[in-house]
């Protein structure tokens, strides 16, 4: 893919493109990059990474929109582990497509510190505020402000994972005490956001193959704290196509508001019932 036109002086060019690609995409989501002495946005359904991370009251008030939204749509009472899981998944997910995408897009990735995010989950909006990213020798960004040149595409996969840690692992912490899972099994959901989300967006994009090669090279199933690889491996349907799916580290514990409707990635899921569930979409 061509490198997006960049803007002299201006760290935030170097990621722009990437998130109006995403947004192009999939409009239910949008990240915007905050300039040089712009205020991050708070109020009105706004709530920052670093207070989720700190776990108290800003984070009762997130988990308080997934427990209403489960009682409404199931009929039921959540657990309030299964609460924090879903609450954790709908930040997690598009926290981590803003280090991916601009890394799958144009070989650029931002660090992005916990209190450099906020999230208004009910437009889908994200701001970030990049002050560093990496990239290859030969990309026109390496001469801007904030960029650190890595030698290759190893030590930018290397990049991503500890951009990713850097700005997940608080959040973690926060969301930790609620959903009653230890440690590995944090970063096992950790992980399987990662993977999905690009795929979905790659997906989005039209590379969904070229995704999973280069999340199979990103995590190969070795790379601490996270947990086994991205997994991804191939079913054949009833007319003989290949159908892509893979095994997720975690369980989101759907099942225990519709036990007869699980994931097609979930470790319950069994080869059949996955057939049936991608043919049927196909």
């Amino acid at each position: 893919m061509p490198l997006p036109t960049l803007l002299p002086g201006t760290t935030a060019s170097a990621v722009t493109g990437a998130y109006a690609r995403l947004a192009e995409v999939f409009p239910g989501l949008r990240a915007e990059v905050l300039a040089e002495g712009e205020a991050t946005p708070c109020g009105a359904g706004w709530v920052g990474a670093d207070e989720l991370a700190a776990g108290g009251a800003a984070l009762d008030a997130f988990l308080a929109w997934d427990h209403a939204q489960m009682l409404r749509d199931h009929g039921q009472q959540p657990r309030s582990d299964v609460v924090a899981g879903f609450g954790l998944h709908r930040y997690a997910w598009p926290a981590c497509l803003l280090m991916t995408v601009p890394w799958f897009l144009y070989r650029r990735v931002p660090r992005v510190s916990v209190g450099d995010v906020a999230f208004q989950r009910e437009m889908g909006h994200l701001a970030v505020r990049v002050r560093e990213f990496a990239c290859l020798p030969d990309d026109p960004a390496a001469g801007l402000t904030g960029a650190r040149v890595v030698p290759d595409e190893a030590a930018l996969r290397s990049e991503v994972l500890a951009s990713v840690a850097d700005h997940i692992g608080p959040v973690l912490d926060g969301f930790g005490p609620r959903m009653r899972r230890g440690r590995r099994a944090l970063w096992a959901m950790a992980t399987d956001e990662v993977v999905e989300g690009l795929w979905y967006i790659a997906h989005l994009l039209g590379e969904e193959r070229r995704a999973m090669a280069e999340l199979e090279a990103l995590l190969p199933g070795t790379t601490k704290p996270y947990v086994g690889s991205a997994g991804f491996r191939e079913l054949t349907g009833p007319d003989g196509e290949l159908l892509p799916t893979r095994d997720r580290a975690s369980c989101c514990l759907f099942y225990t508001l519709r036990p007869e409707d699980t994931c097609v990635t979930c470790p319950r899921t069994c080869d059949a019932d996955r057939v049936r569930k991608l043919t049927a979409t196909h």
